[in-house]
């Protein structure tokens, strides 16, 4: 069997692991395994296709590696999904929230809530139904929210 065969060989199994370990080493150790395989095909005798896939890898690693860690770190970061998503998110009071509990409509969907510490002005430390509201956290399955200080103190009603 050709000793080429047996660097493309190798170089498809470092592949192979650099799919588990996704550092970029791997990769280019197969880069280097490549390498050998050329001078193998090219008839190379064996001290030389290990001296070529040596220097190659370690250029590999040395060089190419470390721009494509910046360029890949450099990536925008993914939008917020899930329940972080709802953090800052406007929630409508549907029944009266306090400290122990309550209801919000959240992103059109019905959510069980209960205020921030301290968070109402008053000493009540209820919030109205009615009452608009931010997220500030989840918390499992509950909202964590927090009164949005309105410009009127009554909702405008049209005759």
């Amino acid at each position: 069997m050709d000793s080429w065969l047996w660097w493309v060989g190798a170089a498809l199994v470092l592949a192979a692991i650099e799919m588990f370990s996704l550092d970029l080493v791997f990769i280019m150790l197969a880069g280097g395994a490549v390498a050998g395989a050329v001078t193998a095909a090219a008839g190379g005798p064996v001290w030389l296709q290990f001296v070529v896939a040596c220097v190659f890898a370690l250029l590999l690693v040395l060089l190419l590696r470390p721009f494509l860690l910046q360029h890949l770190k450099q990536r925008v970061p993914l939008q917020e999904t899930n329940v972080a998503a709802h953090v800052g998110r406007p929630a409508v009071a549907l029944s009266e929230v306090t400290e122990a509990g309550g209801r919000v409509k959240l992103a059109g969907e019905v959510w069980s809530a209960r205020l921030v510490d301290d968070g109402v002005p008053d000493s009540s430390g209820r919030v109205p139904a009615g009452a608009e509201l931010r997220v500030v956290r989840i918390e499992g399955a509950t909202a964590v929210v927090e009164p949005v200080p309105s410009s009127r103190s009554q909702p405008e009603h049209s005759a």
